[in-house]
């Protein structure tokens, strides 16, 4: 039985995310919970706290133990350049020159799933 859950609109770089998340990708969810909680990047916060909604799904709504889940699939994907309510800020270069600051963001998406019969924990 798959769980999933989103987050979107995060005010950093998908760039910046996709390197936490392919440290944590294929783990068991507690595993994962204690790599995420000692990494020194902001990214991983973001990720340990998807993660955990994610295993709240799980646990309230299917019924399953944190136990017997891992992280099936995790995705960092770009989200829009300019975050709503933003606007474009200015950047003044040599010569004159004008070029707007890219605020970037992402969402992110994770699918947790029950290990099978036949694997180690």
């Amino acid at each position: 039985m798959e769980v999933r859950a989103e987050a979107k609109h995060i005010p950093m770089s998908a760039q910046k995310v996709r390197l936490v998340i392919d440290q944590v990708r294929g783990m068991g969810v507690v595993e994962a919970l204690e790599v995420l909680q000692f990494m020194p990047q902001a990214a991983a916060r973001l990720v340990e706290k998807l993660v955990r909604s994610a295993v709240a799904n799980a646990e309230e709504n299917v019924g399953l133990s944190r136990q017997d889940l891992y992280i099936a699939r995790i995705v960092a994907n770009d989200g829009p350049g300019v975050m709503p309510g933003k606007g474009r800020r200015p950047r003044f270069g040599g010569r004159g020159r004008y070029r707007p600051i890219r605020k970037r963001s992402s969402h992110i998406a994770v699918v947790l799933d029950e290990f099978e019969e036949e694997w180690e924990r």
